[in-house]
Formats: C-alpha cells, sequence, structure tokens
C-alpha cells in the first residue's frame, strides 16, 4: 500500500476549491446573461418562458456529458436547477420593471405569517409601499407596521386578508362596514363559512376577490404554480387581482366559490390527513428511527419526505383545513373507505380485488397527469 501523501491530499482539495469557485463564477455569470435576456423578451413582450429552448439546453448538456464522461442525468440535473433559478430571477425582474404598484400602498392584515410575509415580499416586488399589520408586531408607523389593523391608514390601494380563517370573516365585515377603497384579497385556504360574508360585503360595494395561492410560501418560481381566484360579485375585483399575477408564470385559474372547499377537501383536507395519519402510524408503531431508517426503501424515503413538510406546518392551520371545510369529513370517509377496502382485500386473500383497486387508481392518476 502506497504511503499517505497529506500534501498531495491538500493540493488536489485546492483544485477542487478552485473548480467550485469556477462553477460558483459561471454560475453568477449565466445569471447575468439571463437577466438580459429576461430584459430583452419583457421589452417586445415574449413570454418568460420557452420550454423548447430548455429542452434544446438540455439536450445539448446531455451529449456534452456523454462527451466528457459525465453521468449525463447528474448533468440535466445540474442544468435544471439553474434553469429553476434564472427562471426564479427573470420573474422577479419582470415584476420589478413591470412597476404595478409604484405610487400605491398595500395593507397586508396577516402580514407577520408565513403566507403573509411571502405576500408582501410579493407586493413589495411590484413596487407597492407594503405596510403590515399583525398581533405579532410593534407598533411601528414609522415602517409601516401595526399590533392592530385598524390603526393602519383606511386609504391603501390593495388590501390582503391573509389571517387565520376563523378571524376572517369578522375582518371583511369591518372592511365593507367602513367601506375600505380599492382592491380587496382575501386568501383563506377554507371558504366554507365565508362565502354568505363575501357575497354580502360585495353587493355592499366591497371590490372583493376571494382567491388561494396554491403553493407554501416557501415558493420562489411561480412557474407551475395554480392561483385560484373567485368571483363573489365583482369581476373588477377578480380582473385586478389577476393583474397582480401578470408578470408571472403562475396558472391562474377562475372557478365557483361553491366548488372551492369540496376541492380543497381533497387537495388539502386529504392529503395531510393521509401523512398526518401515516407519520402517527411511525410514531405508535414502536420500531426505532434508526431501523426504520436502516431500512428505508425509495418510495418510503419520497413518502418521509411529504410527511415532514406536512409535519413541520403549524398545527393550528391545519386543523382548521379540516374542521372549518364543509366538506371535510366526506374527504376523511373516503380515506376511511380506502383503507378498508384495501384492509379487507388483503385479509381475506382477494388478489383480484387489490389488483382491481391499484387497476383504477393508475387510470385516475394518468388523468391527473404525470407518470405512472
Amino acid at each position: 500500500m502506497a504511503e499517505f501523501d497529506p500534501n498531495a491530499l491538500n493540493a488536489l482539495r485546492a483544485q477542487l476549491d478552485q473548480v467550485d469557485a469556477d462553477l460558483v463564477a459561471l454560475a453568477a455569470r449565466r445569471q447575468e446573461i439571463v437577466s438580459a435576456i429576461g430584459q430583452l423578451k419583457q421589452g417586445v413582450g415574449r413570454q418568460v418562458r420557452d420550454f423548447r429552448r430548455e429542452r434544446q439546453v438540455l439536450d445539448h448538456v446531455r451529449r456534452r456529458a456523454l462527451e466528457t464522461g459525465l453521468d449525463p442525468d447528474l448533468a440535466e440535473d445540474l442544468l435544471k436547477r439553474l434553469i429553476d433559478a434564472s427562471l426564479a430571477r427573470q420573474e422577479q425582474e419582470r415584476g420589478q420593471r413591470s412597476g404595478r404598484g409604484r405610487g400605491q400602498q398595500a395593507l397586508v392584515i396577516g402580514g407577520a405569517g408565513r403566507l403573509g410575509g411571502w405576500l408582501a415580499d410579493f407586493l413589495d416586488n411590484q413596487g407597492f409601499r407594503v405596510l403590515l399589520a399583525d398581533p405579532a408586531l410593534d407598533d411601528e408607523p414609522d415602517e409601516g407596521r401595526y399590533s392592530d389593523w385598524l390603526k393602519a391608514p383606511a386609504t391603501v390601494d390593495l388590501t390582503v386578508v391573509a389571517c387565520p380563517i376563523a378571524v376572517s370573516k369578522g375582518i371583511i365585515e369591518t372592511l365593507a362596514e367602513r367601506r375600505q377603497p380599492g382592491l380587496v384579497l382575501e386568501v383563506a385556504s377554507v371558504k366554507s363559512g365565508l362565502i354568505d360574508t363575501l357575497r354580502r360585503c360585495a353587493a355592499n360595494g366591497l371590490s372583493i376577490c376571494a382567491a388561494h395561492p396554491m403553493f407554501g410560501p416557501d415558493t420562489r418560481l411561480l412557474a407551475g404554480r395554480n392561483v385560484l381566484l373567485m368571483d363573489v360579485g365583482c369581476a373588477a375585483a377578480v380582473d385586478g387581482a389577476r393583474a397582480l399575477f401578470d408578470d408571472t408564470m403562475a396558472e391562474v385559474h377562475e372557478i365557483d366559490i361553491e366548488r372551492h372547499d369540496r376541492l380543497m377537501a381533497l387537495v388539502l383536507g386529504l392529503s395531510h390527513a393521509l401523512n398526518i395519519a401515516f407519520f402517527s402510524a411511525l410514531a405508535r408503531s414502536g420500531l426505532s428511527a434508526d431501523e426504520l431508517n436502516a431500512a428505508a426503501s425509495t418510495t418510503f424515503a419520497r413518502q418521509l419526505t411529504i410527511a415532514r413538510d406536512v409535519a413541520a406546518e403549524n398545527p393550528a392551520l391545519y386543523f382548521e383545513i379540516q374542521s372549518l371545510n364543509d366538506h371535510g369529513k366526506w374527504s376523511r370517509e373516503l380515506l376511511e373507505d380506502a383503507v378498508r377496502v384495501l384492509s379487507k382485500a388483503v385479509d381475506e386473500g382477494r388478489q383480484e380485488t387489490f389488483v382491481e383497486v391499484m387497476g383504477e387508481g393508475r387510470k385516475y392518476l394518468e388523468r391527473l397527469g404525470g407518470e405512472v
């Protein structure tokens, strides 16, 4: 065995450090070029994303990787991360250049929360002077911060209600009573219990739109993300809400507000309940985390990733999503029925039923899109 040479190791590490530094510098240079491309595209009214060009870039990188002996999957993964970062930068800069909110004020009620904070940053990027109101904040009027939203100026151009679902109703009613000017955007995850209030306030002159951004507050790139808008009696408010996302790559969909909670019972309620049941079962299994980690499969690891995200969320908010949705019980009953059917098929040795269940699910998932 050759004698260990620490000097040779240090020399190789120095080379590696230089390569890493070069990679960072090249990534930064790539971002500069991306910004220039984005500015050019916006100047001629072109869309930010060009899927055909992305595929050309990825195919070219895979070919170059094969020529150099690099794993093409690794090369493609690296480029996909860089492309996503590039798109996020173009999207952000596009919003800045639009100056949509320049000269206007926006009040985010619930601005110290995670979603409220995301919306505040989103509006600030568009040029709005953003005021935050939240009981978690100290009163600093010069900084645009208020512990009570009623202390904030009433003459703002945009008001966003990003509060716990249980208190949103009272805030919306107060906004209507004081004839709040400008656009009002309500972003509760559950609309049950709010629909009559929203319609009544809109009928009384409040320019309000119900909305639901279908992504988490850690989201940087809106490409492929959904934003739901609901007309509660003020079409102009829907147009105003839609305009806020014009310079992003978000998919904006207008839906019937009466349909919203039935959809959310599955999209949020069912997926949350499934993952809560999953990690609750693990916690009660009596098996140690070390044992499970040592035996983890690919499927188990993927499920753990989602379950960890759910477990890290606000339990009070997730309880509201389950308990305040009029269709929540329906979605949980669907889950219970599915488990019963699966258990019965296995316990009774009915393979044909098990195969049928998987086949039906596969067909439905194919209609939802993606690979199965």
